[in-house]
This record gives C-alpha cells, structure tokens and sequence, in this order.
C-alpha cells in the first residue's frame, strides 16, 4: 500500500512495509555533475505532481572492494550521477505532530566506497522500534574530498551537512522531531560525524551523535591534501584545477585513486601521506581553514562539539577485517612487527611484551592487528572521550567483542562486525549464521535510548546495566560477550604505552 508525504521540493509516494513506511531514492540536492561538479551541494529541482519513492537511488561513484573483501563487505548495487538522495523509514508518515527521535546513518567505506541502500542499513527494525531512520549518500574519493587551488574542499561532508539540512526542514512529516536528531555512522561515517562536530557549518543541525568505530584524527592538512589532489591529478592524466579534473569521467577518478592508494601502501615515508600512511585511505576530510578550521580532535580538545551528546566505541578486533582476508597476517615479520611499532611512535620491545602479554600465543600478525587496532581506532575514541571529559560533557564508550562467525572466526570481533546487530539486519556474511538476536534486541534499544535521551539505557527489559559516562575512571560498556559488563579501564597496559601519542593538540594560546 502507498503512502503520500510533501516536502519542500514537492510531494513523495512511499509503501508501507508492515507497520512501517519507506521512502526511497528522495533527492536532497541537485545531481553533483556535469556545470555542478566539484561544486559545493545546490537545492534539488522542485519537481510538480506525486514522485515516486519506491526504489533507492544510485550511490556515488566508487571502485568497489577486492575480491577477497567482497566476499565479506554490502556493495552498492547501482552508482550514478544523481547520488545525493536519501531514504527514510517511518511509522508515522505525515504524523507532523509526531516527535519520533530521528537518527541520521552515515555510511562508511574509506570514504571511497559505500551505498546507503546496503541491506544491513535497512531502517526498518529501528523505525518499527520508535524512531524516523534516515540513510544518506554522498560523493566519494576524488568527487568528494579533494582540495582545490581556489579553496574547494570537503564537498562530501557538505553534501552530509545539506541532507541534515533537508531532514531539519522535512522531517516533520514524516513524524519526526527535527530538534532531536542523532547522526550515527561507522568507520569513515563516523569519522565524518565528528568532522561534523568541528565544521561551524554543521552547528545545530544535529543533537547527538553516535561514533561506531572512527573518531577524530583522519584527516589531512592542506600541504598533504594538496600533495594528494596533485598526485590523483597526475594519474588521471589531467590538471589538479577544478575545470581539469571536471572533463575526466568519473570512471577514470576512481581508477586514479585506487592507483594512488596502491602508491601511498608501498611509500617509505610515512610523514609523506599523514593518516593515509599504508594505503587503506587516501583522500580524507581537509583541514581547510574554514569549512573545517582544525583537526577535529583538536577542534573537540578546544570545546567543540560540548554540546552534543556522543556515544562511541569501537569492536574488540578492528583490524582482523584488514589483515586476515588478504592473508596479510602471515607475512608480517619480527622485522615488519618492530617496523610499525617504532613508526607508531612506540617502544618496540616494551609494546611487543604489552601486546604478547595480553593475546598469548600471538603471531607477529596478531600483535600488528591489536596495535593497528588502538592507533586507527580506539586510541582516537579514547581520545575524543578524554577531551570532552574536560570540558564537562558526558561521552558514553563502549567495546564490541562477539566474534564474527566469518572465516571459521578468524576475524573476531573484526570492523564492521557490529552493525548488524545495530540495525536489527542479522543476515551479512559479518553477522550470520547463529548472530544471536537478543544481542540485536540489546544493542538497538541502548542506541534508541541514547537517540531519545542521550543516555544509552535498555529499559524496560533491564539486561543492560547502568551506563556510566566515561570520565576519570574510564568506564566503557562490553557488548557482545557473554553478558553486557561496565569495565573500568580496560586493557590498561595497553592504552598506557600510547601516553603521548595520538593526543590532541594543545589549544594555541
């Protein structure tokens, strides 16, 4: 049965899928091409009569994932010119005086590939559990966040901040409270909500925000960003000016940029790409000096963001999903091993003895994964959590540790693993078979709860225990693992061998 909502641009026709309505496909902006490439996100063109919502709409342009990690990771089904669109799922269409919390996805992918329309990001469980869920596309790789001579930067999180824009004005009526929206994201999804949290342009249009592995060091000062606009350029064979790259077909981008992530893996120079050092990212949020002023875990060090609320947290294993498919794990060396750990700034020898003591029987593989896994992402959590401690803003962290049943588990509690459960879509390689509902029932109400009130809770059913904000003594929430446990200080040893490292910077005075 279909269902008929206006908004600004002009009236949409979703269906309703048992208690919940779906709208699919629904522009926010105009298409990002042609006389509008590397052009900041314009309003879409109103359009007269009853549009259709009924299918999603194409994702940006992206290269997908290798093989071995296709097997394992959603692909976009269709990508296209016309990517700034977005799907919602209701159980209150044209309800305006509903006041349904609203939570925002934004979806990962290395800011290279990536759908809103992947199966796990379905909406529908958590709009059937009592919010308005909203999933956006935005541009990626070359499209979305190369640094241009004359100062263009950051076009996929302006894209982001133009579709919270477009839930701000619209989602009313779709029954939910535009005053009470939670972005949550993973991965480079959450490396751009707390972007968002930084970017003056973003302030306001979201009250809370959910991190799910990936915080506030991923980004690129403009000598790097241009460094790499440069060198995408030269490999697809144009100029590094908007007017060069805007003749190159997309395809061609894409292809530049997967070349020059293989370049930056086998550079020796990790100072010479920053945070896209070994190649698993390559173009990352710039910190231009006015759509983004500072790195954002500085810009949070200083007080930015204070006033949203953030639950953040990161699985056990995260790097498991990088090394194990790609049988990378074996090849690691004594030699490789002592390589990384003195470039991540490290006492070789002492953080060997920390990481051995801790996963016993550990390959040179193993142990390179746990300290990738605190450099990339729970160090940069436990950062953001510190800082907006001292500024008196509460931050709720937690550990996701069930293994995934993937690759006879050898991943653990890889990358992704998590969001499954989150959205209540149990089926992806990552999750299934066996992924225990219950775990699912958990994880959504503690997110809805926070997206309600800022607290993550699991009330009525009271398997959760009291949730307290991290602070002094680092309380973090472990999920997945036997039953839910506040832990003080977990892995203490470990988060102390990074004192000094990966810190935000301080305040200019």
């Amino acid at each position: 049965m279909h269902v008929i909502v206006p908004t600004l641009a002009g009236t949409i026709r979703g269906q309703w899928k048992g208690q919940v309505a779906a709208f699919l496909g629904i522009p926010y902006a105009a298409p990002p091409f042609g006389p509008r490439r590397f052009m900041p996100p314009e309003p879409p063109q109103p359009w007269a009569g009853v549009r259709d919502a009924l299918v999603p709409g194409p994702a940006a342009p992206q290269p997908g994932y290798h093989p071995a990690m296709a097997a394992l990771l959603e692909e976009a089904v269709s990508t296209g010119e016309d990517c700034l669109n977005l799907n919602v799922w209701t159980p209150a269409p044209g309800l305006t005086g509903g006041r349904l919390p609203v939570m925002v996805w934004i979806h990962g992918g290395a800011f290279r590939n990536g759908s809103a329309s992947l199966p796990s990001y379905d909406g529908t469980r958590l709009a059937a559990d009592g919010a308005v869920c909203v999933t956006l596309n935005y541009r990626l790789g070359a499209e979305g966040f190369l640094l241009l001579p004359d100062g263009t930067a950051n076009l996929g999180l302006l894209d982001q901040i133009a579709a919270l824009k477009w839930v701000r004005d619209n989602i009313a009526q779709f029954g939910g409270d535009p005053d009470n929206v939670t972005v949550f994201g993973q991965s480079a999804g959450a490396i751009g909500i707390t972007t968002l949290m930084a970017m003056p342009q973003a302030r306001g249009l979201f009250r809370r925000a959910i991190t799910q592995s990936g915080a506030g060091h991923h980004s690129h000062p403009e000598d790097i960003a241009r460094r790499i606009t440069e060198r995408l350029a030269a490999l697809a064979g144009t100029e590094p000016t908007r007017e060069g790259l805007a003749v190159v077909p997309p395809e061609r981008l894409v292809t530049a940029n997967a070349a020059l992530g293989q370049e930056i893996a086998r550079a020796t120079d990790p100072a010479q790409w920053g945070e896209s050092a070994g190649g698993g990212t390559t173009v990352l949020p710039v910190v231009d000096g006015t759509t983004l002023p500072q790195r954002p875990v500085d810009a949070i060090a200083g007080g930015a963001g204070r006033d949203v609320d953030l639950l953040t947290g990161t699985t056990s294993d995260e790097f498991r999903l990088f090394l194990v498919p790609l049988g990378m794990g074996p090849r690691i060396t004594d030699e490789v091993l002592t390589g990384f750990l003195a470039g991540f700034g490290l006492a070789p020898e002492r953080a060997r003895a920390v990481y051995s003591a801790k996963h016993p029987g550990a390959t040179p593989g193993d142990l390179l994964s746990a300290a990738m896994s605190d450099h990339a992402y729970r160090v940069p959590a436990l950062r953001v959590a510190e800082s907006r401690a001292a500024h008196g803003a509460d931050t709720y962290v937690y550990e996701f540790a069930r293994p995934s049943p993937a690759l006879g588990g050898a991943l653990g509690a890889c990358h992704m693993a998590e969001v499954g459960y989150v959205f209540g879509n149990l089926d992806s390689p990552l999750t299934g078979p066996g992924a225990p509902p219950e775990l699912s029932d958990l994880m959504r109400r503690a997110w809805l709860s926070f997206a309600r009130t800022g607290k993550p809770a699991d009330a009525p059913a009271g398997a959760l225990p009291h949730w307290p904000a991290y602070g002094g003594r680092r309380f973090v929430v472990r999920l997945g693992d036997g039953a839910p446990a506040v832990l003080v200080d977990p892995a203490p040893d470990e988060r102390r061998l990074w004192t000094g490292l990966r810190d935000a910077a301080p305040a200019p005075a």
